[in-house]
């Protein structure tokens, strides 16, 4: 396995809108259900959204439900996590992983700042 990369994060003013993208290996993507998940100053790394490769089902934490949207794209082994309407509270460092996360596959992220 290898380590996963993020990209996509920025500084953005609360109400904006990102899009992470996470690449890895195909036999990460097409082994796992794949999540992302943040971390941000002084609290718990938490999940943020999930997707099971084959189906497409997803999952959302309550705390992004109907602001965010989590894809992927099978065939370029993406991962995208789309944000809107993003509040202070979403300033953290975004991680892509499989879910449930292996902890060999934690990269560096990429950080998201919202400002008021």
């Amino acid at each position: 396995q290898v380590q996963l990369v993020e990209s996509g994060g920025g500084l953005v003013q609360t109400g904006g809108s990102l899009r992470l993208s996470c690449a890895a290996s195909k036999r990460t993507f097409r082994s796992y259900a794949m999540g992302w998940f943040r971390q941000a100053p002084g609290k718990e790394r938490e999940f943020v959204a999930s997707i099971r490769w084959t189906t497409g089902i997803t999952a959302y934490a309550d705390s992004v439900k109907g602001r965010f949207t989590i894809s992927r794209d099978n065939a370029e082994n993406t991962l995208d996590l789309q944000m809107n309407g993003l509040i202070p509270e979403d300033t953290a460092i975004y991680y892509c992983n499989t879910d449930p996360p292996l902890s060999n596959l934690w990269g560096q992220g990429t950080q998201v700042t919202v400002s008021s």
